[in-house]
């Protein structure tokens, strides 16, 4: 039976095929629809031009997807992003039939779930930094969720210095503490680690000091759950090497790795044994 696996961001729509949909997650419910009509497809035959949608015939569907999501369901339930099509379903925007198999997962337990089974772990945590803040834990090889089916602890939302965490840790912490400390434009995270890597001595600062908050945040975490492999995940976490030395410092005895690529995925096949 086929297999069609989706990790649905908010710019784009990333295919365990290989394929990177545009998702207009601020768009019009018709272009959101026509991006998830257009990721569940899959290539015909060889040679042939048609393709194939797995709702009609009896496929199955792994969809990792962002929250707040209703997971059992298939409802989104976001309003910072695809808020066209609050309240409506997965299913229907997609245009897939009741035969197809949907299930779904959080887009932050998905790597972990892959990451435990690729690396052979089983208490572990996962730090996601992109243009948000994910964390998410395992005990003895389960991840575990809330009963909404997110992440059990949140981290994005601690309070941190009068704000909160993903403030200090994410690509706009990155991009706005460059701007603060130099007042020159910086447009991007990838654009200050380029400069760092460049030898920008206040945009290599900028990256040690979020290694430096996120290993202050992370450390009373980690010793009450007894978890000593911390897993890093998202765009930003790409530039691990920039922040490493402090991460390290205010986590000692833990072991800090990349997360592997297509992790996703992985763990979006573990919902179907």
């Amino acid at each position: 039976m086929s297999m069609t696996l989706l990790d649905v961001g908010g710019s784009y729509i990333k295919c365990a095929d290989g394929r990177k949909i545009p998702a207009a997650s601020r768009g019009s419910r018709e272009e959101i629809s026509a991006a998830l009509r257009q990721a569940v497809e899959m290539p015909g035959q060889a040679g042939h031009d048609d393709t194939v949608t797995p709702g009609l015939t009896g496929g199955l569907i792994g969809v990792a997807i962002p929250g707040p999501f209703d997971y059992r369901n298939g409802i989104f339930l976001m309003k910072h992003k695809y808020e066209a099509v609050y309240g409506e379903s997965f299913r229907e925007l997609a245009g897939l039939g009741p035969e197809a198999d949907i299930r779904f997962m959080h887009d932050v337990n998905a790597p972990l779930a892959g990451s435990l089974r690729m690396l052979g772990l089983k208490d572990a945590a996962l730090v996601t930094i992109g243009t948000g803040l994910g964390f998410s834990y395992s005990i003895d090889g389960d991840v575990k969720e809330n009963p909404a089916g997110s992440p059990a602890m949140s981290l994005w939302c601690a309070p941190w210095e009068g704000g909160i965490l993903e403030d200090f840790v994410s690509a706009r912490a990155v991009s706005s503490a460059y701007n603060r400390k130099t007042g020159k434009p910086c447009r991007s995270a990838y654009e200050a680690a380029k400069m760092a890597d460049s030898g920008d001595i206040d945009a290599m600062e900028v990256y040690s000091d979020m290694g430096f908050i996120l290993g202050q945040a992370l450390r009373p975490i980690l010793d009450s759950l007894g978890i000593r492999t911390l897993l890093m995940g998202g765009q930003i976490s790409k530039s691990i090497g920039l922040m490493i030395r402090p991460l390290k410092a205010e986590l000692p005895g833990v072991e800090i790795i990349l997360a592997p690529e297509n992790a996703v995925f992985e763990g979006l096949k573990t919902l179907f044994e």
